[in-house]
């Protein structure tokens, strides 16, 4: 596990998992909305975001956070390990929820609402979203770990079976 992606629904709960993994296997953690958005709410263009995005998987190690399913195919190409974080709607919008007015290292500003047109993508990914990242992961998935976690509790499972193989 050296190139690592995380992707997922919003709230499901990826910029935690990929903090975990980073302080467990010390490999640079970048956050896609850190690089897309701007602290006034604004984003930088797509060809800025391909050029960084395109830096970065270069690099000898790296954990990406995120779906901007505009360059997954690029990031499905370089890494090694998929980690997919395929929870149920109501696990990720309660998990959108439960972070608005929180400080997070993984945006650039703190939500003060819960978004009406961010929490109507949240209820669309399922049928929106999910198909094509299926798709893009079965064209990808040889010579790579595939991991999908289904809630919260696998999840669990998984750390705690990292951290048990790193102690034998």
């Amino acid at each position: 596990m050296r190139k690592i992606i995380i992707i997922g629904s919003p709230g499901a709960g990826k910029s935690t998992l990929a903090r975990k993994l980073r302080d467990y296997l010390d490999i640079p953690l970048y956050y896609l909305d850190m690089i897309w958005h701007k602290a006034d709410k604004t984003n930088i263009t797509k060809d800025e975001f391909l050029l960084k995005i395109n830096k970065i998987v270069k690099q000898d190690k790296w954990i990406i956070d995120g779906n901007y399913l505009g360059t997954m195919e690029l990031r499905l190409k370089e890494c090694d390990t998929i980690i997919f974080l395929d929870y149920s709607l109501d696990v990720c919008l309660s998990g959108a929820y439960n972070r608005i007015g929180k400080v997070r290292e993984d945006l650039p500003w703190i939500e003060d609402e819960f978004d009406e047109e961010f929490k109507k993508y949240i209820i669309d990914f399922p049928q929106e979203q999910l198909p094509r990242i299926y798709e893009l992961i079965n064209k990808y998935k040889m010579n790579k770990e595939v991991i999908i976690l289904k809630n919260r509790q696998e999840c669990s499972k998984y750390l705690e079976s990292l951290y048990f193989k790193k102690e034998i």
